[in-house]
């Protein structure tokens, strides 16, 4: 299990998973945060380079957090995308991907930001096999994030797929997006199988 993975085990699906430690930061607009320490030439110069073009493009809309899509990377196999931008993502459920046993793995997500900044947007997953939870969740910080036009992408730590012949079978994740205002961005459900051999 992941050091991510392992910062938020045995909690149930109703508990807040939180980070220890973490506090979230107070909210800001783009366009507040671009006009801040205007005499901190430096500052200044990074926040351009952070922000891009962001302030100048706001529309006064609500922010918009779309997640496009989730890829399972493996050595040995081509990578697996899961498209999360179509309406209907209930055949997630019904068409499980197949992970070798013990393998090392990573999650790609990537995604869009529009209007604002989104503050402490977190990746969690709750896995469980034949309804059984299993023993831990992921709640993974992937950062804030800033609007741009072009997509963000976050790659997830190493981690390692459960191994022996007990954990061979079909389990079911549960997933969401979720930032520090606790606004849930995007929720699915997808299965898997852990197999012998690719």
């Amino acid at each position: 299990m992941s050091d991510a993975a392992a910062a938020s085990a045995h909690h149930s699906d109703e508990e807040e998973v939180v980070t220890p430690g973490y506090m979230a930061p107070a909210k800001k607009t783009v366009e507040e945060i671009a006009n801040m320490d205007q005499d901190d030439e430096a500052l200044v110069k990074y926040k351009q380079a952070l922000l891009g073009d962001a302030a100048a493009g706001l529309t006064g809309e609500p922010l918009k957090v779309s997640v496009k899509k989730m890829t399972f990377l493996s050595a040995g196999r081509d990578p697996i995308v899961l498209d999360l931008s179509k309406t209907d993502l209930s055949k997630l459920k019904e068409e499980s991907i197949s992970i070798k046993e013990g393998c090392e793995y990573q999650l790609k997500f990537t995604f869009n930001i529009a209007n604002e900044i989104v503050s402490g947007l977190r990746f969690q997953q709750a896995i469980s096999r034949k309804g059984i939870p299993a023993a831990s969740k992921i709640n993974l910080m992937l950062g804030s994030f800033g609007p741009r036009e072009e997509p963000h992408e976050f790659t997830t730590p190493i981690d390692e797929a459960p191994k022996g012949m007990v954990t061979r079978g079909k389990y079911h994740a549960k997933c969401k997006f979720i930032d520090d205002d606790k606004t849930v961005h995007l929720a699915w459900e997808w299965t898997f199988k852990i197999v012998s051999e690719w």
